[in-house]
């Protein structure tokens, strides 16, 4: 064949190599990545600081100070407009990832990087300088649109220019980078936190990494599926072959182009996914970002320094804790980017299930021994060092499963014809939900208290179950074959027609 392409169990693998021209372009745009992790962590310790308190905020700082029997301790943070602080950005990116989608479709990948630079860069600013509540929560907001964007091009972006056997890893860039963006955030709070204007650095400093996105999306390549999306042919085939660092990419190339043809002649997009051969991406699409929400990972990463604050640590010991948290964060990370494309997407999901269930059952019930109900008590040294233990090995389980595949999975399974319209609603779920745990999150620790942690594991059992029966694994299949995995799957094989991309078969399938 001209493409030279591989068939295996009726799936076809390119050839091509793993370039370092891929490799690099990869990290910059996985750059999003890092914008997005720098806001997940740095609103929680920003929101424990108290000058930040006390300049906005001045009645939960004076709930923070109250240590009275009479008060009970989960509900001292408690505070609608301080967690609409927090939520607003997932608002406003759950809102612009629909316009995010059909940028990222008619001007390309890379145009809705840079917008979303751009509007992260206002976003930063309009923070650091914040005189009022009214500027942090439109500084939120114009944050949100940023992450809207770039959660909407970037994971695409990285599915389309990887190669199908490293795809996985690649991916995964985006989340690594979010953890580092985590954990950076915990160390400026932790370093800034003693001086008086400290949040303004935490919140002003986003400002730098918005500069390199922006930079990056001006110098990273067009995925050549976007540009055979808008019909710069020639162009897209030289991009190809420079990606994949060989010219025996007539094969792909082609299944580009069909796949190409097969989204133009698609009428309605959005009404196109919900047709019963896009099922199971149409379900994947929404109960995945759903279920990453729900395992109440954000607890954790919203209000890391506040939750262990709550639970008795100092100011500086809750700080220190989160810091602690985001290392782990990234280390397990590294981990799933050194085995996603080894052992897959199932092993990793269904371990990382059945390790959060655990670590989340037993904070739960120490929680619950040493605090009870009214929130009155604390741990000694060593019971504080096997909680935080196992807050880390929950946080651990979640960076090398859900974390990661959360975005990875989603962005894979599409084919090109329902792409932009997959994605934008993997990140509006996301956003969704994000935004609904960050704003009732305090208000439900403060009524249902230790018990938020069993909440939470009960919907870690339910989306392992899910995983378990309804996902097929995906490591290695190209995006564009992608489709074939469901007529072979004992549930998909019973809604998806069974002509579906019955040409990829015919001409594809080695008997």
């Amino acid at each position: 064949m001209a493409g030279g392409g591989l068939h295996v169990d009726g799936v076809r693998h390119y050839e091509g190599n793993v370039t370092t021209f891929v490799l690099i372009t990869c990290f910059v745009a996985a750059m999003g990545g890092l914008l997005f992790g720098y806001d997940l962590g740095i609103t929680g310790g920003v929101t424990s600081m108290e000058p930040f308190l006390i300049k906005f905020f001045p009645g939960v700082h004076k709930q923070m100070k109250d240590k009275s029997e009479s008060k009970n301790q989960y509900c001292k943070f408690d505070n609608e407009l301080l967690t609409l602080f927090t939520s607003s950005l997932y608002l406003a990116a759950l809102v612009a990832s629909f316009f995010a989608s059909t940028t990222t479709r008619m001007l390309g990948r890379k145009a809705s990087m840079l917008i979303g630079g751009l509007f992260f860069l206002v976003g930063s600013l309009l923070n650091g300088f914040a005189m009022n509540i009214a500027m942090l929560i439109i500084g939120r907001m114009f944050l949100g649109i940023g992450v809207g964007f770039c959660n909407q091009s970037v994971p695409v972006y990285l599915s389309e220019v990887a190669p199908a056997k490293i795809r996985g890893a690649l991916n995964i860039g985006f989340q690594m980078m979010i953890t580092i963006g985590i954990l950076v955030a915990n160390l400026i709070n932790y370093g800034t936190s003693k001086h008086e204007n400290g949040w303004r650095i935490s919140l002003g400093i986003a400002a730098v990494p918005a500069i390199l996105l922006c930079i990056g999306s001006l110098c990273v390549v067009e995925t050549p599926n976007s540009l055979i999306e808008r019909g710069k042919y020639e162009k897209a085939k030289k991009m190809l072959q420079k990606i994949r660092g060989t010219d025996k990419i007539d094969e792909e190339y082609q299944d580009l182009i069909d796949a190409s043809e097969m989204a133009k002649n698609v009428e309605h997009p959005w009404k196109n996914i919900t047709r019963p051969k896009y099922r199971p991406q149409l379900t994947f699409c929404i109960f995945i970002p759903a279920f990453q929400q729900l395992t109440g990972i954000n607890v954790i990463m919203f209000y890391a320094p506040v939750l262990f604050q709550i639970l008795g640590f100092g100011n500086d010991a809750s700080l220190m804790s989160a810091v602690i948290t985001g290392v782990v964060n990234v280390v397990a990370t590294l981990v799933s980017i050194f085995t996603v494309d080894k052992f897959g997407r199932r092993v990793l999901l269904l371990e990382g299930g059945v390790q959060m269930f655990i670590c989340q059952v037993i904070v739960g019930t120490m929680i619950g021994l040493r605090f009870g109900l009214n929130g009155q008590g604390g741990f000694s040294k060593v019971e504080a060092d096997i909680l935080l233990f196992f807050i880390c090995a929950y946080v651990a389980a979640f960076a090398w499963s859900w974390g990661p595949l959360g975005w990875l999975v989603p962005s894979e399974i599409c084919s090109l014809e329902i792409r932009p319209a997959g994605q934008a609603i993997n990140v509006a779920i996301n956003m969704l939900f994000t935004f609904a745990i960050a704003q009732v999150f305090l208000t439900m620790l403060c009524h249902l208290k230790f018990g938020l942690f069993f909440f939470f594991a009960g919907f870690v059992v339910i989306m392992t179950i899910f995983i378990a029966l309804l996902l097929p694994e995906t490591k290695n299949v190209p995006i564009e074959e992608m489709n074939i995995l469901w007529t072979s799957h004992w549930f998909w094989n019973k809604i998806v027609p069974n002509d579906i991309d019955s040409k990829s078969k015919d001409n594809k399938s080695v008997l």
